[in-house]
C-alpha cells in the first residue's frame, strides 16, 4: 500500500467480495419496454494516509472522488488500522462526508467568524479498540453526481512538543474506497410528453431522468394510470432529486390508486439532469405500470444588453467623453423601455465578469458598475461562476451596501438570497430563501441597516446566484415605481481576511486538488483565527518574547569565562549562538511582539547550527586534546553538523550524534591522561565537586526539560529555562586554562607600545 506506515490492509479478497456483493444488488434489468438496461459497477480507490491528531484543518486527511452521472448506488468502503506496538491504544477516528466541497468541520468547538454560514457536516465515528483493523460501509442511494469529499482525523491534539526521535508515535492509517453502480442507458423523460413505464417489482425500482432547462422557474411532476399486473390499486413512492451530504433535500411523493398525483417544485436546478426513482410498495410479485409527465414553467429574463454594456465599459476605460462621437450615451426613451421590460419579465439579469487572480482567488466585476438597480417588479439576478472544480477550497465573500439616498421609502427593504444551482425567484412571496433541492443564504439591507455581509466557507462547485428584490411592508403596490441602488462586492479568497494578524493562511494539496486553511497562533483559534477564548494578551506575548530572547544573555558568563581562560574559538561560538538564538526567537513569536532581522529560515538554521556546535566544541574542549587535533575536530565536526542539519533540522540525532561522539573522544582522552599520570583524571576533587558535577547536573536537567516537558502552552518559559541551564552548564564545564598561560593583564601588556605579545623566540635565543 502506497504511503502506509502501519500494518498492510488485506485489500484484494475484501474488494473482490464487495464487487460480488455490488453486482448481486437488485438491479439487473431496466424496467421499461425495449432493450434491457445495463448496470455497470465501477471501483475507485486512493492510497491510504496516516492520520494526525487534530489542531487545525491541515491535520484532517482529505480524499477527493468524482461520482459519475446516472449513478444509482454509492458505497463507501472505509478501512482504518493501527500499529501493534505498546504505544498504540484505543482510538476513535472521525470521518466527515460532503458533496461538492470539502466538509466544514469544527472538532475543537471554536467560534467561526461573524457573518459566516456554517452547516454541520455529516460524520461517523470509527473506533479502533482491541482490533487492529476496522472496516465500515456507508451506502448512499441515488447520489448526486460530481465531486465528493471525505475528511478523516484523530481527536484533539494534546499540545505536547515531541522531539523527533525520542518517542515513536503509533501509526493510524485510513483509506477510503468507492464503489458505484451506474445505469448506462437511463430512460429520459421529455417535457410535456406522457411516457409509460413499468416497475417490475418492489426490489427493482425504476430510474428515469429529466433535463432541467435554463431559466426554469418551476417544475411539475405528475404520475397517473398507476395499475398493477394483478389489476389492483397500486401504491408507489416517487423520489425526486439526488442525495447530497451533509443535507439532502430529496423530495418524496406517495401515490395510491389510479388517481393522478403531482408535485410542484419551485426553482429546480438549472441545466442539470434530475433523477427520478419510482419504487413499488405493493406485493413482491406484482409489477406496476405508471405514466409520468413532466412540465416546466420557464421564466423569461429581461434584456441585459451585456454586449453593449461591455463595449461601453471598454470605451469608458479608454477615456470616451459623454456626448462625443462614438460614445454610447443613453437615449431618452431608454428608461421607459427598461420599465416595460421589467413588467413583462420575471427577472433582470446583470452581466458579471469572472476575473481569476490566483489559486482559489477570484474577483467578480459587474459590467454596469458596482451599483445594481433593484426594483419590486422582478428580482435582479447575478451569476457567480464557481463551477471550475478548483473553487471550492476557499471562501466566497459577498458584501451588500445600500445607497440610502436611492430609496425614497423609509420602510423599504432590499431582500437578497444567495443560492447554488438555481436562483430564488419568489422573494416577494416567501423569504425563506429556499429552492427546490437546496437552502440558500438570506440577506437584507435597509436604511436602518445599510450593509450586509455573507461568508460561505468552502462553497460547493456549482453556479451560484445572487437574487435581489425591493420589498415594502404594505405590499408591492406601495413601491411599484421605486428603485434602490445596491453596491455588490463579491470575491473568492483562499482564507477570509488572510486569517487575521494571529493566523497563517496555508495552501493545502491532495493530489491535484488545492484548498486553504488557517493555522492559528498565540492562543487564537477558529476557522479564520477569530476566536479569542484562549488568546494570549499582549502583555503575555511581550513577556514570552522577553523571556525567550533575554534568557540567551546567560551565555555572557560562559563567554567571559572562555575569554578569561584563553578559549577564544569557543567564546566565538558561544557569541554566535547567543546572537542567532536571540534574534531567531524574536522572529519566531506568534503574536505582535516580533522582530525579524533576516529571513526566518536563515535565523532558524543558524540557531540550530550554533546550538549543536556549541555543545560539540565544549565537550572537545573538556577532552584537553592537542591544539592542532582539537581545531581539526572543531572544523570537521562543524561541517558535518551543518550537513546533517540541512538534511533534517529537527532530528534528535543531529544533536545526540555529535554529543555522543564528542563524549566518546573525551572519555578516551581522560582515560589516556589518567593512565599516563597513574591517577584519576581530572585529579582535583574540587574540580569534580564545584565544577563538573554541577555542570553535568545542569546539562541533564536541560535535556530533560527540552525533551519531555515542553508543550505549546508552556513553551515560552520551559524553553527559556533550557537556555539558562545550557548556558550555565557551559560556564561550569569549561576546563581551567593551561598552567603556562598567564591571566589577562591588560595594563601590563599595554605598557609596551610596539609589542604586546611575549617574544618567546627572543628569550629562547638569549640562553647560552
Amino acid at each position: 500500500m502506497a504511503g502506509a506506515a502501519g500494518p498492510p490492509l488485506p485489500r484484494l479478497p475484501l474488494l473482490l467480495l464487495q464487487l460480488l456483493q455490488l453486482l448481486a444488488l437488485p438491479a439487473g434489468r431496466a424496467n421499461r419496454t425495449g432493450p434491457d438496461s445495463l448496470y455497470v459497477s465501477e471501483y475507485f480507490s486512493q492510497s491510504a494516509q496516516k492520520l494526525s491528531f487534530y489542531s487545525w484543518y491541515g491535520n484532517a486527511k482529505l480524499f477527493h472522488f468524482h461520482v459519475p452521472e446516472d449513478t444509482v448506488l454509492l458505497r463507501w468502503l472505509l478501512q482504518a488500522s493501527r500499529g501493534k506496538g505498546p504505544e498504540c491504544t484505543s482510538m476513535e477516528i472521525t470521518v466527515h462526508f460532503r458533496h461538492g466541497a470539502p466538509p466544514v468541520i469544527n472538532p475543537l468547538g471554536t467560534r467561526f467568524p461573524a457573518n459566516a454560514t456554517v452547516r454541520p457536516s455529516y460524520n461517523i465515528s470509527i473506533t479502533l479498540s482491541s482490533a487492529v483493523q476496522n472496516t465500515t460501509f456507508v451506502n448512499v442511494t441515488t447520489p448526486a453526481a460530481g465531486d465528493w469529499f471525505i475528511a478523516a482525523h484523530l481527536p484533539e491534539a494534546a499540545g505536547r512538543i515531541e522531539v523527533k526521535g525520542f518517542s515513536t508515535p503509533c501509526p493510524y492509517m485510513f483509506q477510503a474506497d468507492m464503489f458505484v453502480l451506474r445505469l448506462t442507458d437511463m430512460p429520459v423523460l421529455e417535457p410535456d410528453v406522457p411516457m409509460p413505464h413499468t416497475v417490475v417489482s418492489p426490489a427493482k425500482p425504476l430510474h428515469v431522468k429529466v433535463f432541467v432547462p435554463k431559466h426554469a422557474a418551476g417544475m411539475r411532476f405528475q404520475l397517473s394510470s398507476c395499475v398493477t399486473s394483478e389489476q389492483r390499486a397500486c401504491t408507489v413512492r416517487v423520489l425526486l432529486g439526488s442525495i447530497t451530504l451533509p443535507q439532502s433535500f430529496q423530495r418524496s411523493l406517495t401515490c395510491t390508486g389510479s388517481i393522478n398525483c403531482s408535485l410542484v417544485l419551485d426553482s429546480p436546478p438549472w441545466e442539470k439532469w434530475l433523477q427520478i426513482m419510482v419504487e413499488s410498495l405493493g406485493t413482491a410479485n406484482a409489477s406496476v405500470s405508471v405514466e409520468m409527465l413532466v412540465s416546466f414553467t420557464v421564466c423569461r429574463p429581461g434584456s441585459a444588453s451585456s454586449f453593449l454594456n461591455f463595449i461601453s465599459l471598454n470605451q469608458s476605460q479608454a477615456g470616451a467623453r459623454p456626448g462625443a462621437a462614438g460614445s454610447l450615451a443613453p437615449a431618452a426613451g431608454e428608461a421607459p423601455h427598461n420599465v416595460s421590460s421589467q413588467r413583462s419579465s420575471c427577472l433582470q439579469s446583470q452581466p458579471v465578469v469572472r476575473e481569476d487572480l490566483d489559486v482559489v482567488s477570484v474577483r467578480y466585476r459587474l459590467l454596469n458598475g458596482p451599483s445594481v438597480p433593484v426594483s419590486s417588479l422582478a428580482p435582479t439576478l447575478l451569476l457567480l461562476n464557481l463551477n471550475t472544480g478548483m473553487d471550492s477550497g476557499g471562501s466566497l465573500v459577498l458584501n451588500l451596501l445600500l445607497n440610502k439616498t436611492s430609496v425614497s421609502l423609509a420602510n423599504a427593504t432590499v431582500a437578497a438570497c444567495v443560492s447554488a444551482a438555481s436562483p430564488v425567484l419568489s422573494l416577494n412571496a416567501t423569504r425563506n430563501c429556499s429552492t427546490a433541492f437546496s437552502q440558500g443564504y438570506p440577506l437584507s439591507v435597509s436604511r436602518s441597516s445599510a450593509e450586509a455581509m455573507l461568508i460561505v466557507l468552502y462553497p460547493q462547485t456549482d453556479d451560484w446566484f445572487l437574487s435581489l428584490q425591493l420589498l415594502c411592508p404594505r405590499g408591492q403596490g406601495e413601491c411599484s415605481n421605486a428603485e434602490a441602488k445596491v453596491t455588490v462586492l463579491a470575491y473568492l479568497t483562499p482564507c477570509f481576511n488572510d486569517c487575521g494578524p494571529y493566523g497563517q493562511c496555508s495552501l493545502l494539496r491532495r493530489h491535484g486538488y488545492l484548498y486553504a486553511g488557517c493555522s492559528c497562533k498565540a492562543g487564537w483559534g477558529g476557522w479564520s483565527c477569530t476566536d479569542d477564548t484562549k488568546a494570549q494578551t499582549v502583555g503575555t506575548q511581550n513577556l514570552a518574547t522577553l523571556l525567550l530572547t533575554l534568557s540567551n544573555l546567560m551565555f555572557l558568563p560562559a563567554i567571559a569565562v572562555a575569554v578569561y581562560r584563553f578559549y577564544l574559538v569557543e567564546a566565538s561560538v558561544y557569541t554566535y549562538t547567543m546572537f542567532f538564538s536571540t534574534f531567531y526567537h524574536a522572529c519566531d513569536q506568534p503574536g505582535v511582539a516580533v522582530l525579524c532581522i533576516m529571513d526566518y529560515d536563515t535565523l532558524q538554521y543558524c540557531d540550530f547550527l550554533g546550538s549543536v556546535v556549541a555543545i560539540w566544541v565544549t565537550i572537545l574542549c573538556m577532552a584537553r586534546l592537542k591544539k592542532i587535533l582539537k581545531y581539526v575536530l572543531f572544523i570537521l565536526g562543524t561541517l558535518l553538523i551543518a550537513m546533517s542539519l540541512q538534511l533534517d533540522r529537527r532530528g534528535v540525532w543531529n544533536m545526540m550524534g555529535p554529543c555522543l561522539f564528542a563524549l566518546f573522544i573525551m572519555v578516551t582522552a581522560w582515560v589516556h591522561h589518567g593512565a599516563k599520570r597513574r591517577h584519576c583524571y581530572p585529579s582535583s576533587w574540587k574540580r569534580w565537586v564545584f565544577y563538573l558535577l554541577p555542570g553535568i547536573t545542569l546539562a541533564f536537567t536541560a535535556i530533560s526539560v527540552y525533551a519531555f516537558m515542553e508543550t505549546n502552552e508552556n513553551y515560552y518559559y520551559t524553553h527559556s529555562i533550557w537556555h539558562v541551564l545550557v548556558a550555565c552548564s557551559v560556564a561550569f564545564l569549561l576546563p581551567p586554562r593551561d598552567k603556562h598561560k598567564k591571566p589577562w593583564a591588560w595594563p601590563q601588556k599595554l605598557t609596551c607600545r610596539y609589542q604586546i605579545c611575549q617574544n618567546d623566540r627572543e628569550e629562547l635565543y638569549a640562553v647560552t
